[in-house]
């Protein structure tokens, strides 16, 4: 596409600057009573790493568990530059800046810290681009389950979220994203602004942070985030005993029960398939993989599952 035939867009939304991740200041700027790209999935309860029961209580300013730095966390920072350059060479003319942190114009709440901002080709020669064409949004997956293929628009839902939160705040149409899978497989897509989404999405989060000012919890799910907020709000421990109602009482039991029969069943189920491979590496059926042994020392060590992304031969 020519210069003349692009179409560039100033954001709307307010930048608010440029916050280092773990400082007094970004924290401040995603504390109280605002939902930021990375939180509106757990808002709709699309997150699989916060749940709305936890973020609630973040919001209310409750105890949660402190943020845990992961390889898989670390390395995705580390790879962010090295991704985003990919990007760069891959769309000559096209400049992938830091974007820093932005709040909506009207929702003052309404807030999003991009990774890029893409500022297209210049109007003429040695001058900078004074107006951003789109985002660009990098991310890195060991195996790219629930990534489409490359060229496509094809992601998990829960970064769709964060990708229409992003457009909506700042007011563009368009966000770019690299995925870097496996260390090694490249692949991009491209998200367009879905104004009904976005509704969805504002919608929820209305609802959501009256729920935070009227002190209405959520109901505890089965989501990890869940119980492990739960897990961190009692602080000492005193040497009584609590009366807790029978239904609930009856419910942990079952479950107890009902999770040792199923850990016999994938013990013994395990024990089959590996007798099937022997000195095998995959157990197949027709063209879809199920199960891949790993070997130690010329030992078996494992036998692990493929997921539903993987399993194609």
């Amino acid at each position: 596409m020519s210069t003349t035939e692009r179409t560039s867009y100033t954001p709307s939304g307010l930048h608010i600057g440029y916050l280092t991740p773990g400082t007094a200041a970004w924290d401040e700027a995603r504390a109280g009573l605002t939902v930021t790209a990375t939180e509106i999935a757990a808002v709709v309860g699309l997150s699989p790493w916060m749940s709305r029961f936890s973020l609630w209580h973040k919001k209310s300013g409750l105890q949660t568990p402190p943020f845990e730095m992961t390889p898989a966390v670390e390395w995705g920072v580390r790879l962010e530059d090295a991704v985003a350059l990919k990007w760069e060479e891959e769309h000559p003319g096209m400049l992938a800046t830091a974007a820093g942190t932005w709040q909506h114009r009207e929702r003052e709440w309404q807030r999003a810290t991009p990774d890029r901002l893409v500022l297209g080709p210049p109007a003429h020669e040695f001058t900078v681009p004074d107006t951003v064409d789109s985002l660009l949004e990098v991310k890195t997956s060991p195996y790219g389950e629930g990534w489409g293929p490359s060229g496509s628009d094809e992601i998990p839902v829960h970064y769709r979220c964060q990708i229409q939160w992003q457009l909506d705040t700042l007011g563009l149409t368009t966000c770019h994203v690299a995925l870097l899978v496996g260390g090694f497989d490249y692949r991009e897509y491209t998200v367009d602004y879905d104004a009904t989404e976005a509704k969805i999405l504002r919608d929820a989060a209305d609802r959501f942070l009256d729920d935070v000012r009227n002190s209405v919890r959520p109901p505890i799910d089965g989501a990890d985030a869940t119980y492990q907020t739960i897990r961190v709000q009692p602080d000492g421990l005193d040497d009584i005993d609590v009366e807790v109602p029978l239904e609930d009482a009856a419910r942990y039991e079952i479950a107890q029960q009902q999770m040792a029969v199923v850990k016999t069943e994938l013990t013994a189920a395990k024990g089959v398939l590996l007798d099937h491979i022997g000195t095998g590496k995959r157990a197949v059926v027709g063209e879809r993989r199920i199960a891949y042994r790993t070997v130690r020392d010329g030992k078996t060590h494992s036998l692990s599952p493929y997921t539903s992304k993987d399993a194609a031969a």
